[in-house]
């Protein structure tokens, strides 16, 4: 009897490179921000998973991590809270300890205080508005300095930004000054972080998505189903197909992109005018 084993055939490499496009087997990926199945930072995770790359999550608090518990199961999760300086540094220390090395960082932390409601802008208090950059912003300079010596010399830092700061949505409150600080970061980053190495600097500008982050902003789920008709498919943005950009923006494949914000809103931003959304609204403004 012959043995079909003993000439196998050798492996194509083609196929093989194809099976890794994103060249992201075998790396380490630190992911902040996950907060439930809804997360952006999830669904991240979970195509950096499917690719054979390994992620370390962060969560905020302990009874984040309790939350998530089951989601994360047998996954090694730190909690950081990135309030708190002595958290993100010892976040750094840890990973250092266990000489990882991290090829890309997720940053998808975001925080604005709106339970008092949504008020004119410039209403926002002093309070509101620097804990929310704090959070949302500085948090990304924070943590990439903290843990500069572990990244990679072409490791990718990705954070979430929106699809356009310049549009005064008034269901994202103050919000969008923040975003627009956070994306400014991108270029004095990857300026900054040039003089040792060749770590990129990037940003997904998502349009809106259904999160259970944003589900708690008072008004924005008319303003989510407003776009959902500006978009021209016809169809909401989904938090995969932001994930697959933030993904893509990790990899190498994308060693050519740095200190910039993608657009992911699936071309909402170029419908505004739409004939069927002007026409109820004009047809609405006669009655």
């Amino acid at each position: 009897m012959s043995d079909t084993n003993a000439n196998p055939t050798p492996p194509d490499p083609a196929k093989q490179e194809a099976a890794d496009f994103l060249q992201v087997a075998g790396k380490t990926f630190l992911v902040m921000g996950v907060a439930n199945r809804k997360s952006v930072a999830w669904a991240i995770a979970q195509q950096i998973e499917q690719g054979g790359g390994e992620v370390i999550y962060t969560v905020r608090s302990d009874a984040r991590q309790e939350t998530t518990a089951k989601l994360l199961k047998n996954r090694r999760v730190i909690v950081c809270d990135v309030e708190q300086q002595t958290q993100i540094d010892q976040l750094a220390e840890t990973l250092a300890q266990d000489q990882v090395k991290l090829s890309g960082l997720v940053h998808a932390i975001a925080f604005a205080d709106y339970s008092e409601g949504m008020r004119p802008f410039h209403e926002t208090t002093r309070k509101q508005f620097l804990q929310a950059i704090d959070i949302s912003a500085f948090s990304l300079i924070a943590v990439c300095n903290a843990v500069r010596e572990i990244l990679t010399k072409d490791a990718s830092v990705v954070t979430i930004g929106i699809s356009t700061t310049r549009m005064a949505s008034e269901s994202y409150g103050f919000m969008a000054p923040i975003k627009a600080a956070l994306e400014s970061s991108l270029a004095f980053l990857t300026k900054s972080f040039s003089r040792f190495s060749e770590v990129r600097f990037n940003a997904v500008a998502a349009g809106l998505l259904k999160t259970s982050a944003s589900a708690g902003i008072p008004g924005y789920v008319d303003s989510y189903l407003y776009a959902e008709k500006v978009i021209p498919r016809g169809r909401a943005l989904a938090t995969e197909e932001v994930a697959s950009t933030a993904t893509f923006l990790l990899s190498p494949r994308s060693s050519g992109i740095t200190s910039q914000a993608i657009v992911v809103d699936a071309g909402m931003s170029t419908n505004y005018f739409d004939a069927a959304v002007v026409g109820a609204v004009t047809d609405a403004s006669v009655d």
